[in-house]
């Protein structure tokens, strides 16, 4: 059964004294079970942003710490930062990453947002999917008037605290909990010093954009409704919050924006607007930063998308497509973008590549293959020899796509790429899925079967373990024979001086589909469920009969074109 998984990423309003940093990170390791991802502070702003994962009970019990920790070593009442902040602990949202629902990770944050108001004596506002009513669900709204504020806010029965005394807490302030999706804090560096045309770009481009004024001026007087407030005019982007400010630290003057929902705009996009709302207004985009982690996604649609720009195929590798996304948005102008450290997936590895097949060179892999061990043996080494021979057709899709007067057909060929990379990454996985399986029934077999029960509990598990290691190379069956469209269409139409790579892959994935098989009939007919055997193995005969038929198409499309050199 998989993990549960949720994140934390409290901001502190302490971005200077590393020694209180280190307290409160401290405190957050302490709790067994949860991985601390990141930790930024930042001088100017005066703001350390800290992110954690794990089981939901541990994030809350660690996020606890993190919050007492904090108000006892901070004190708001000597604050002062860049950034908007209420409290020492500013704002704590916890976000589902797997296995959990936003109404159960809402549980989860009103339970924290309840033990701090109680046990701490600060107060608590909820907010985002978390929140009590509908004006708090903005965590805007609720900071607005900031810690300076606070005392005249909590005198105000509207405004009284969902959780703790609706007293004012001079040293901690409030804090505000919430449930929310996953957020991009990503900031866009300009070659201008001025806060002025800092905030003039973050108003072209944020969702909530500026106030209108009389005559459609800068300085005339704002237009308001009929209740009094504002008629906002919306800027480009939506679901992005956004604020110009001068760094001190860099020396420059930054767009600071918050991506709420990446489906709605994804990074690459508010970087381009941001690119040309700057421009249009004389000043330059030099580059950019993230605070905090990305997920994998967004990094791998940034590097398609400005490869695509380019008319280039994206059917490049996930290490070329994040390169291509750090250089064209500048995400390294500051400090290093070092991936593991930046790509929640990859930081969420305990050891990236520990004990993996794939993560080998060839070399170690096949003498892994010859040593005196059992796995990994056919199934992975099927797996392997389909995972290159889609690379293979995946490699002409690419070079076809920039072929010297073919250049309009860069998008088909990088579309074939594209899917060639995807088939081929399924293979590259089942390789080491392939050795798990035949793991999992010697460790069923080495089940205890002393008594009646113990024997019992040991055929169920090896039954189940037979199975599952009988469906993985069927998965790779499966896999592989979606690839001969890629082969055949590359061999027909690809780049005619790397035609015959291609049909090499043809013959590569018709051994890996072979292979595979023999796996699926080995493992089946040691089977007690004689009905799914008989259905898994008529399905292989299925596939190994297209894969034939495949391969015999190709070879008598190489043999036309070949035929000349007779």
């Amino acid at each position: 059964m998989e993990r549960r998984i949720i994140e934390c990423v409290p901001n502190f309003s302490e971005g200077r004294d590393m020694g209180v940093i280190k307290q409160i990170t401290d405190s957050v390791v302490a709790v067994e079970g949860v991985k601390l991802l990141g930790v930024d502070p930042g001088k100017d702003t005066n703001r350390t942003v800290v992110t954690f994962t794990g089981d939901p009970e541990q994030v809350i019990e660690a996020a606890f710490r993190a919050v007492k920790t904090a108000s006892l070593l901070i004190d708001m009442s000597k604050h002062t930062g860049e950034h908007p902040r209420l409290g020492a602990t500013d704002v704590c949202p916890l976000i589902p990453v797997s296995c959990i629902t936003m109404e159960e990770t809402v549980v989860y944050a009103r339970r924290l947002a309840e033990r701090i108001g109680n046990e701490l004596q600060i107060p608590v506002y909820c907010y985002e999917h978390a929140a009590f009513e509908e004006k708090r669900r903005n965590l805007a709204s609720i900071r607005a008037g900031e810690y300076e504020g606070l005392r005249k806010k909590l005198a105000d029965h509207t405004w009284k605290p969902d959780f703790g005394p609706a007293l004012f807490n001079e040293r901690s302030g409030a804090t505000v909990v919430g449930a929310r999706d996953f957020l991009v804090a990503f900031n866009v560096n300009l070659n201008t010093t001025s806060v002025r045309r800092a905030n003039a770009i973050a108003y072209d481009v944020r969702e909530k954009g500026r106030p209108l004024r009389e005559g459609n001026s800068l300085t005339g007087k704002i237009v308001t409704d009929k209740r009094g407030e504002p008629v906002m005019v919306p800027g480009s982007l939506k679901s992005v919050k956004a604020i110009g400010w001068y760094i001190e630290e860099y020396g420059f003057a930054q767009i600071s924006m918050n991506l709420t929902d990446l489906a709605v705009t994804p990074v690459h996009i508010a970087f381009d607007e941001v690119c040309r709302k700057a421009d249009a207004r004389g000043v330059r985009v030099t580059g950019s930063e993230l605070v905090g982690l990305i997920p994998l996604k967004a990094i791998l649609d940034a590097g398609r998308y400005f490869l695509s720009k380019q008319q280039r195929s994206a059917g490049v590798s996930d290490d070329e497509l994040i390169k291509t996304a750090v250089r064209s948005m500048g995400l390294d102008e500051l400090s290093p973008f070092i991936p593991e450290e930046r790509i929640i997936e990859y930081v969420m590895e305990e050891k990236p590549g520990k004990n993996k097949l794939t993560a080998m060179s060839l070399k170690g892999f096949m003498n892994e293959v010859a040593s005196e061990s059992t796995a990994p043996g056919g199934g992975s080494v099927s797996s392997y020899i389909g995972a290159m021979g889609i690379a293979l057709g995946t490699m002409v899709a690419n070079l076809s796509s920039h072929k010297r007067g073919w250049d309009d057909r860069w998008k088909e060929f990088s579309d074939w790429a594209e899917q060639g990379k995807e088939i081929q990454n399924s293979l590259l996985n089942l390789v080491d899925e392939d050795t798990s399986a035949f793991k999992r029934i010697i460790e069923a077999m080495n089940l205890p079967k002393k008594s009646d029960e113990e024997k019992a509990a040991r055929n169920v598990a090896v039954e189940e373990a037979t199975k599952y290691a009988t469906i993985i190379p069927f998965r790779v069956m499966e896999t592989a024979v979606k690839g001969f469209r890629l082969i055949r269409e590359m061999v027909e139409n690809g780049n005619p001086g790397s035609v015959t790579d291609a049909a090499v892959g043809a013959l590569a994935v018709r051994s890996c589909i072979r292979g595979a098989f023999l796996n699926v009939k080995i493992n089946a007919s040691g089977l007690k469920d004689k009905e799914f055997a008989r259905d898994i193995i008529q399905k292989g005969c299925e596939i190994e009969t297209v894969a034939h038929l495949e391969e015999e198409a190709v070879m008598r499309l190489i043999d036309k074109k070949t035929d000349s050199v007779r």
